[in-house]
Order: C-alpha cells, then structure tokens, then sequence
C-alpha cells in the first residue's frame, strides 16, 4: 500500500497535515466568513485534459484529514487513462471541509498524475525494446516517494530512492577518492551487500569500471555511438544505465542500442500537472 511508504522520516499523513496547515494557517477566512458548517454539499473531481492519473488515495486522505465524515467516492483507478471530461471521483460532505481540502487535494493528484502521464509518453516509446525507464532523485524535497510512485504508475521503473539504499559513485565522488579503481575499492572494502553503480563519461572509464566489477555503469551524456559499443563489449559482463539529454524524441534512439536502463529527470523535474478540477454540484 502507498501509505506504508515513508517520506524521509516523515509519513505521507505527516506529509498531508503540513500542506493543510501551509494552506489553511490561521484559518479558511473565506469559507468562514460564509458560514457554512452546517451545510452539505457534493463535488466531482472532473478531467480537464487526458492523461494517467495517480494519486487518488492521496487526495481522499486529505479531505478525510480535514474532516473524516467526508465521503470520496473514486470512479477510476491509479493507472487509467482518462480522457478530458472524465469524472474521476464524487465528494460529499461538509461544504465549508470541502472548500478547506480542496486546493491540496486537487495539488496532490494534478502533479501526481502529471507525472504519471509524462512517464507513460516515454514508456510507449521504449516498446519492443528491453530497456527500462528509471527515474531520479532530482524530486521535489519531502515528496520524493509520492512522486517515484506515480512514475511506477506511469510505467516506469525506480532507481534508488535516496543516498542509503544503494551505492553511486558519480564525478565528485570519483575526483574526492582520487579514481574509479580507488572508489570502488574504498567501498568495496567496507560494503557487503549493497549494489554498485559507477558514472562514467568516455570508453577509458568506461574500462576502469568494469574492470572493476560493479554491477552497474551509468554512460553519461554519452553518444548513441558510444553507447551502442559499451553495448556490445560490455553489454554481457555489466548492466549498462543511459543518462543525459533523454527527451521523448531521442528516447527511442536510446533504447534501440541495447542498453539495459534509462534514467531521466524530467519525469520528476519537468513534468506538467494534468489539468483537474473541482465542481460543487450544489
């Protein structure tokens, strides 16, 4: 389940409660000023653009912490493609709760399934080939798994989540221990189980690291020549990650050189929330 997940150490309720308190501060003066505690009211959650939605546990957990009386009915699932004009779930309940909610909901599952719908756009272009799509760390801070979700949502696969659950010697680690080979070594002298992956720029590094015996080497910014021959000489002896300028159009390109993984920030960077609304029906 997404809420058995945790947010640094914060969980995704935690996560839900500050954004209301950023929005509501001192209180909805708005809602309050309408007085309307004692009246009911439903609402639909309704596409305005198609795409993939994700999120929609999120946002029935921030109305129900506004107010657990609220009723969110979803008529879709995570994971379906909805056209605009698509009515994605009904709310009911206290119609000044409704109006406290509603924002944060609605931010929650526009940028969710935001990401959601750009992952899916680059999923379709890797089809008949066997690499994976892989995110990054490059997320909003605090939101990071919310966001890695809605990418498995979207089709795509998650790197590491964060510095702890897997080692990645990138440039600046590199250029601080000296080399690749010292790097390697240093970590290899203190790690027992946690994979390696090693970022390289050219074919010497390239050589380096495998000779190194990591389990994965990141070719970055690397030409589609360059990588088709990582491919072939190395393509059996090491997993081979592409990284660097991966845009829906070079994508594909990318995949058909045999490489095994694909990584891009823009999933999580440079997405475009999916337009939704919300509409009282009375």
């Amino acid at each position: 389940m997404l809420f058995l997940f945790k947010v640094s150490n914060m969980s995704i309720e935690q996560i839900i409660k500050l954004s209301l308190e950023e929005d509501i501060f001192t209180g909805d003066i708005s809602t309050e000023f309408l007085k309307l505690d004692m009246k009911q009211s439903k609402a639909e959650f309704i596409a305005k653009a198609d795409g993939i939605i994700a999120g929609l546990h999120v946002a029935e957990l921030t109305f129900k912490t506004v107010d657990t009386n609220i009723v969110f009915t979803p008529h879709v699932n995570d994971g379906m493609f909805v056209t605009k004009g698509t009515l994605l779930a009904s709310i009911e309940g206290c119609s000044a709760s409704l109006l406290k909610a509603e924002r944060v909901a609605l931010n929650f599952l526009q940028r969710l399934s935001g990401i959601a719908s750009l992952t899916h756009l680059y999923v379709k272009e890797l089809a008949g080939t066997e690499a994976k799509l892989l995110d990054t760390r490059k997320t909003t801070p605090l939101l990071r798994q919310l966001q890695k979700y809605a990418v498995r949502v979207g089709g795509g696969y998650n790197h590491r989540f964060g510095l702890y659950d897997m080692v990645m010697l990138k440039e600046n680690h590199i250029r601080a221990a000296g080399s690749i080979t010292e790097a390697v070594s240093r970590v290899k002298a203190s790690n027992t189980s946690y994979k390696i992956e090693v970022e390289v720029t050219n074919h010497e590094e390239l050589i380096e690291a495998v000779n190194c015996k990591v389990d994965r080497v990141m070719l970055d910014n690397m030409s589609l020549e360059e990588i088709r021959k990582a491919v072939i000489e190395f393509g059996e002896a090491v997993e081979l990650e592409a990284s660097g300028n991966v845009t829906l159009e070079t994508i594909r390109e990318i995949a058909l050189t045999g490489v095994h993984y694909i990584s891009s920030g823009t999933l999580t960077h440079s997405y475009k929330s999916l337009d939704i609304s919300m509409l009282f029906k009375n």
